[in-house]
């Protein structure tokens, strides 16, 4: 059996099918790992939604920061913004039922024969691979259950910026939240920042990439992320980044995870004008 990770499709349906094209992917027997962002900024959300749901048991896929706003939207907990590129879900005659898939996929994933945990954004340094899996967890069961709204309705905003184990509530979710979906950089204090967005080397003084701090919990483990799409490509011993920008103009990125190399992209048609998260 195969198994690939593919970056942030971000509504790039043509992008993701000329990708899998070009992959030794069979459904029936490989698997295709998504980091998250499905949706939004692309022009075919929808397509990709349908696709991806259809692989089945083929398809891994993670919750990331734009399909967790498409879902805020679609209970009327969110105000749509000047760049998505959502409302084709929305008013789909399939729509509902897109929706409550992608409710139920998860925040992280974990393959112990592969030494892999997959994650949309990154974890804290703090974190280990079983407390990163425990927290995603916390979030998967409040977004599948009855509260799902409550939880999206305050979903929005960068505060608390600190973990503690004594976090409660809406600012625990929220934290674990924009940990796993949202997180480039972090300061000595493992406080996140939300404000710089451009590739390491840009940020001011006392903040580092959350993957280069010394001694992080996880550096045990290959994690695969996506989200940072100034960041590029990026690949290192038990590191793999894979959001090449596809809807920047950039390129969709899949690279096989049970063997050696297997580096795939393929060129974007789409171009919009600068990455804003």
């Amino acid at each position: 059996m195969a198994i690939f990770a593919v970056g942030d499709v971000q509504g790039c349906y043509a992008e993701l099918r000329k990708l899998i094209d070009e992959l030794p992917f069979d459904p029936s027997d490989d698997e295709l790992w998504f980091v998250g962002d499905l949706v939004n900024r692309g022009p075919d959300a929808l397509g990709v939604l349908r696709f991806v749901r259809e692989l089945g048991p083929a398809a891994r896929t993670l919750l990331g920061n734009h399909d967790l706003h498409l879902l805020a939207l679609a209970l009327g907990k969110a105000v749509p913004v000047a760049d998505d590129d959502l409302a084709p879900v929305l008013a789909a005659a399939d729509g509902q039922e897109l929706l409550d898939w992608l409710r139920h996929q998860p925040l992280a994933h974990h393959d112990s024969d592969l030494n892999t945990l997959m994650v949309h954004a990154g974890i804290i340094p703090g974190w280990s691979g079983p407390d990163t899996l425990a927290r995603a967890r916390e979030v998967e069961t409040v977004l599948q259950g009855n509260d799902c709204g409550s939880f999206l309705t305050g979903m929005y905003g960068s505060r608390p910026d600190r973990w503690s184990d004594t976090l409660e509530g809406q600012d625990r979710l929220r934290f674990i939240t924009n940990c796993l979906t949202r997180i480039r950089f972090v300061r000595a204090d493992e406080s996140l920042d939300f404000d710089q967005k451009g590739p390491p080397g840009s940020q001011p003084p006392g903040l580092v990439p959350w993957f280069e701090v010394p001694d992080r919990a996880t550096s045990d483990l290959r994690i695969v992320f996506g989200h940072w799409s100034t960041l590029g490509f990026l690949q290192r011993p038990n590191l793999l980044g894979l959001d090449t920008g596809v809807v920047w103009g950039g390129k969709l990125t899949a690279v096989r995870l049970d063997a050696p190399g297997g580096v795939y992209q393929v060129k974007s048609t789409v171009d919009r004008r600068a990455p804003t998260s």
